[in-house]
């Protein structure tokens, strides 16, 4: 029997079969047959050069695919560790988004982004937390040249769910020293939220100098002096 598949497996090689192949076919390793037909000339045929070629490519899906549901699986043990968001929390993760993206140098109220998820949460906390009027919102688009100017308005419009009017003029960032392959990156580019008071003077300088005060007293609580 094992004299019958050295004969089948170097008809096979001659074929331009690979080990991978002869393997399958014939249940012998992979080693058996490097010492089998380690002096058999080889030539792959059609069938196998389509498989060497098309090997990274399925290797690389199958590594995407674990990779995807390694980071499904760990999402989904991290959401139950998390458990529900009460409003104290919300109130918490405001405060972390505005030490990070929020105005500190002037006493002004505004956080600055471009991730749609972040920008949703800045108005959320700013309304129910802040209890700052959506009319006190006011936006400004920091676009790019090869920005579509009103189609990133109307993203920016249904991801605040505020008005066009809510909108003053478009700042471009016409930087010569700025490479264009970054614009892409940014294709609604980067919106400001600004609270303006318009007379009510807990939304002005007030508030800006509360957001200061929670932000002090986490650090004074977390023991960072």
């Amino acid at each position: 029997m094992k004299k019958s598949f050295y004969k089948q497996a170097i008809d096979l090689r001659k074929h331009g079969w690979s080990y991978s192949v002869i393997t399958e076919r014939l249940g012998v390793s992979k080693s058996t047959l490097s010492n089998w037909l380690s002096d058999v000339p080889f030539t792959p045929n059609k069938t196998t050069i389509m498989r060497i070629k098309n090997g990274p490519a399925k290797s690389g899906e199958k590594r995407r695919k674990q990779k995807n549901e390694n980071i499904k699986a760990i999402h989904k043990d991290a959401a139950i560790e998390l458990g529900d968001i009460t409003e104290r929390d919300l109130w918490m993760m405001g405060i972390g988004l505005y030490l990070g993206e929020g105005s500190k140098k002037f006493e002004e109220t505004r956080i600055v982004n471009a991730n749609p998820k972040i920008i949703k949460l800045a108005v959320i906390w700013l309304t129910k937390i802040c209890k700052v009027p959506k009319n006190n919102l006011q936006l400004r688009l920091y676009a790019y040249p090869d920005t579509d100017v009103n189609k990133a308005i109307k993203f920016w419009q249904k991801i605040t769910t505020l008005s066009r009017q809510a909108f003053t003029k478009v700042q471009i960032d016409k930087r010569t020293d700025k490479k264009p392959k970054k614009w892409s990156q940014l294709p609604y580019g980067t919106l400001h939220i600004m609270v303006r008071s318009y007379g009510n003077k807990k939304l002005g300088v007030t508030l800006h100098r509360r957001i200061s005060g929670w932000i002090e007293s986490m650090f004074e609580h977390a023991g960072i002096v």
